[in-house]
């Protein structure tokens, strides 16, 4: 079985509305940065969850980030790629309420 199936689709973010045009690794909206639960292999479409996916925190060095994603209906994470049409703004907030996050329960 391919681990990663390439699928160029288009889709309008369930999160926030914006129209996103697929590159056959697009998975998450490339403003808010939200994704969908419905694959189990990248690109394979059989996850039967289908629940949006929140991007909860950022990881990686300069030379790759990877946003992680949670999935709001059954909690499932997945990890994935930052891509260049990404939403810098996006990604920031992010990492900047998962560290007001960290610093919350440290207090």
């Amino acid at each position: 079985m391919k681990r990663f199936q390439r699928r160029i689709e288009d889709f309008t973010c369930e999160h926030c509305g914006t129209s996103v045009k697929g590159d056959g690794y697009t998975n998450h909206c490339t403003k808010c940065l939200w994704s969908k639960h419905v694959d189990i292999n990248p690109g394979d479409r059989a996850n039967t969850c289908v629940g949006m996916m929140k991007p909860v925190r950022t990881e990686g060095t300069v030379a790759k980030y990877f946003i992680i994603h949670e999935c709001v209906r059954c909690g499932a994470e997945a990890r994935n790629i930052f891509g260049k049409y990404d939403s810098i703004e996006a990604i920031l907030a992010i990492a900047r309420d998962a560290a007001e996050g960290i610093a919350k329960h440290a207090s």
